[in-house]
């Protein structure tokens, strides 16, 4: 995808495409150099030049061998994260023996083991690179989600959501920063929306699948979810195994033994190396497969402008939580059976990825991101007011239409994430930041697990009013973000602006200000 080139202007692809950057004035230039352990140094070269014929092409590609693979890397984990809500289907909880709250309890020590595991998992992927760690957690994973065919009982359950959470939870900011190496910050935000449009897409596919793989109840004596388990979980095997082939570690390091010529000409690693750090110099300042260490890792925690997006992070998704997580269950209570409660549960999934899509498409154009999300908010509150004052004795099919118009909200995930990976500005900060931020998202799931309970079953309208002060609170907490980096933004403007152009070099020459803390950086907002 090539979408954020420049705009209805860029019409002749020959001319030049190089944007512009500190590398283009020789006094600033020599304080932005990357690092001599940077693994693309030798393709470094500040003086080089392109045009939009050879980079569109270019990124064209990267999306062919790069996001492709990461959206069919994140089908398997979500096709593993997700299948209990179609075992749920299949009298997963009566064959069990479990109850709402067991069921509950599941998805709290799985969220929980999935936020425990984020930052140790960023660590190990930043010093062995993304490209050895992302394919072995995949293969481990799927194991243990094939294994599942073999559940026993509460205990069995629990500890299989335990593993599963450890294992998959290093994933996803894996994968961020893996991307971040490949594009450039403006492009990373869609590459984001394309990858959590494939959840998306995964909710589409499973039902279907489900609809087909439990139709096997009782073959062998075995229930319908077992057979899900273990197919499923098979299936995410042979991608993890595909994975240790696919994935390169770098830009210039694509040739292996059966990649021989790689995937790139050496003019090819020029444009991508430079168009990478002329976008972001910060990008040079360490080795892919350099360890952040102590000092570096608390550093990046304690770098408060990045946490109100962890804050955003901890609240955005819980209005449509325990809705989403409930679908299934919902659509059974509203009296459709089986087969038809994950058939229904598609068309959601369809309208919220176009949603997303085109949500974080404007977020780059406008280059506005606190105000979508608040407008997502908005999308959301009207709904959880009528799903909590909807009469007991309303049409089945008004009921669901609330909940499909909910859910097909625009998702703000990857726009967070990409604003995440701006405002960090340092390869350490950024390999930080994403696991933190995940980890919230994670701790906002184990919140929203808990909101609707056995004892407000089946409407859930006590845990509906809860969630409406909550979308009203996110509303108000989006516009005191923007506000926050405003001011921010504002603050550094009449520092720098103040400072004679001598004064400003000298800054760059002899500050100790790192990232985000430097005075020639400006937040996103």
């Amino acid at each position: 995808m090539t979408l954020f080139r420049r705009g209805k202007q860029q019409v002749n692809l020959d001319e030049i495409a190089t944007q512009p950057s500190v590398f283009d004035d020789p006094e600033k230039a020599k304080h932005f150099l990357p690092t001599e352990k940077y693994e693309n140094l030798h393709r470094f070269d500040p003086s080089a030049r392109w045009t939009w014929a050879e980079e569109l092409p270019l990124i064209n590609k990267l999306d062919w061998k790069i996001t492709l693979w990461a959206c069919t890397a994140f089908f398997a984990l979500d096709l593993d994260r997700g299948n209990l809500s179609q075992a749920n289907t299949d009298n997963f909880l009566e064959d069990m023996g479990l109850s709402t709250n067991d069921y509950n309890l599941g998805n709290t020590v799985f969220r929980l083991a999935f936020l425990c595991a984020e930052l140790p998992s960023q660590l190990v992927s930043k010093k062995v690179g993304p490209d050895r760690w992302i394919p072995t957690i995949m293969c481990l994973w799927s194991i243990v989600a094939a294994a599942q065919f073999w559940l026993s009982g509460r205990s069995s359950f629990l500890a299989c959501r335990a593993l599963l959470g450890l294992l998959q939870g290093g994933f996803i900011p894996d994968i961020v920063l893996y991307l971040s190496y490949f594009f450039k910050s403006t492009e990373l935000p869609f590459r984001l929306a394309l990858f959590w449009t494939t959840l998306r897409v995964v909710d589409v596919i499973a039902p279907i699948l489900a609809y087909g793989i439990l139709r096997l109840r009782g073959h062998h004596g075995r229930e319908g979810w077992r057979w899900l388990f273990l197919i499923e979980g098979l299936f995410t095997l042979c991608i993890g195994i595909y994975s240790w082939f696919q994935m390169a570690p770098s830009p210039t390091q694509t040739k292996t033994i059966f990649r021989p010529k790689g995937w790139f000409t050496e003019r090819e690693e020029t444009i991508m190396v430079n168009r990478i750090l002329r976008d972001d110099p910060s990008k040079g300042d360490m080795h892919n497969r350099q360890a952040v260490d102590f000092k570096m890792l608390w550093k990046s925690l304690c770098d408060y402008d990045i946490w109100p997006i962890y804050l955003l992070g901890l609240v955005f998704g819980i209005p449509t939580g325990p809705p989403d997580q409930y679908l299934t269950l919902t659509l059974r209570n509203l009296g459709f059976d089986t087969f038809n409660s994950n058939l229904l549960s598609i068309p959601s999934q369809i309208t919220g990825a176009i949603a997303m899509m085109i949500a974080t498409f404007f977020s780059e154009v406008w280059n506005e991101r606190s105000l979508i999300g608040a407008f997502a908010q908005l999308w959301i509150l009207p709904n959880i007011i009528a799903l909590a004052v909807l009469p007991s004795d309303a049409s089945q099919w008004v009921k669901y239409a609330v909940l499909i118009v909910l859910l097909s909200y625009p998702y703000p995930h990857a726009i967070q994430v990409g604003w995440c990976s701006r405002n960090s500005n340092t390869v350490r900060a950024r390999t930080v930041s994403a696991a933190v931020y995940n980890m919230f998202v994670q701790v906002s799931g184990i919140v929203y697990s808990n909101i609707y309970r056995a004892d407000d079953r089946p409407e859930y309208r006590r845990g509906n009013r809860q969630l409406v002060a909550i979308c009203a609170g996110n509303i108000v907490i989006y516009l005191l973000v923007k506000a926050y980096y405003i001011w921010r933004n504002k603050q550094r403007d009449n520092k720098w602006n103040a400072m004679t152009r001598e004064e400003q070099l000298n800054y760059l020459q002899t500050t100790t200000d790192q990232g985000n803390k430097r005075l020639d950086f400006r937040f996103a907002h």
